[in-house]
């Protein structure tokens, strides 16, 4: 049994041959019916020039989440801070927050949602990547901005993303709930974590250290079928892996079909066995174990599974084996 609140990060993947359009009215069916099987949050991704995900701003996708549904938490997993003017995501993130109270996220990441270089200097209006102490800055200015200048009610509760004890260490040092990408960087979790608790100093936004860990997760009924749920993502990371920025999400079929390299099997099983993938019992399992070994206080999904109704039900099965086994 997991035992913790289970919530999800969305990034939009597009599939091969579809509208932008049916992208996001998949956004606004993924948000209602993940409130419905009682998730905690959905968080949504930047992303920028990319054919395999949208380039749809989180703040835009959480407020038409918002308007949909009742309860569930909603924001930004992240807004990526040195592409954006942290007054302008003060506002927006605290007008969320008065228009929807106590249900809206400010997660900050440092990025450029983007391997092209000319997007990531068109996003920064020409400046190169973000110093250590431009994005401590922007960070600190965005905090601020909530408090001095938008605050006419509740605020969005503020969270910082981090893969890197760089980013652990600033939000320790902020005070501030930590997300830990161990869906992107899984071998830096521990040391990320560490870092974090032995550094963390009480704020206005937390008193003691708040862990949420991001797993990505792929649940079916077989062990085969999520192995073949998986496949278009595993394409994808196989062109990580090679450097290449330009690979679209294929469809289960044609992941199927893909030729992996004798290099690119064991990193790519080596990554899959520190996530969640498989049966409902083996996900629950696996996410359990992620639980103990980290502390974390929740666990956040992400589920790049190219149908709908699939990526709905691998959140489905989750939530009802880890319910059934927590059950008294």
């Amino acid at each position: 049994m997991v035992g913790l609140p289970l919530s999800a990060l969305e990034v939009a993947m597009v599939q091969t041959g579809a509208r932008a359009v049916d992208t996001l009215r998949d956004t606004a069916a993924f948000a209602q019916e993940l409130e419905r099987l009682g998730y905690h949050r959905i968080w949504y991704a930047e992303h920028h020039h990319s054919p395999a995900i949208g380039a749809f701003p989180p703040v835009v996708l959480t407020a038409h989440a918002a308007a949909s549904t009742s309860v569930i938490r909603l924001g930004s997993g992240g807004v990526l801070a040195p592409n954006h003017a942290p007054i302008t995501v003060a506002e927006q993130f605290g007008t969320l927050a008065a228009l929807h109270e106590d249900r809206i996220d400010l997660g900050i990441g440092r990025g450029p949602g983007t391997f092209d270089e000319a997007t990531a200097r068109a996003l920064r209006r020409g400046a190169g990547p973000a110093t250590d102490a431009e994005y401590k800055g922007d960070v600190d200015a965005i905090l601020s901005f909530l408090v001095d200048e938008v605050a006419l009610g509740p605020l969005p509760e503020p969270w910082l993303l981090a893969s890197s004890t760089a980013g652990a260490a600033l939000a320790a040092g902020l005070g501030l709930p930590i997300a830990v990408a161990h869906h992107i960087r899984p071998d830096n979790t521990p040391a990320v974590l560490e870092r974090y608790r032995e550094a963390f100093t009480p704020s206005r936004w937390c008193e003691q250290p708040r862990v949420l860990l991001c797993v990505e997760t792929v649940c079916a009924e077989t062990e085969e079928e999520a192995a073949w749920r998986v496949g278009p993502m595993d394409v994808v990371r196989a062109g990580l892996l090679k450097g290449l920025s330009e690979t679209p999400f294929p469809t289960p079929a044609e992941a199927a079909d893909h030729a992996f390299t004798a290099q690119e099997r064991p990193a790519l099983a080596g990554f899959r066995a520190r996530q969640a993938v498989g049966t409902p019992k083996i996900v629950v399992d696996r996410l359990t174990q992620l639980a103990g070994e980290t502390g974390a206080d929740e666990l956040m999904l992400t589920t790049p599974v190219y149908d709908l109704r699939d990526r709905l039900r691998s959140y489905e099965l989750i939530k009802k084996y880890s319910e059934a086994t927590t059950a008294p």
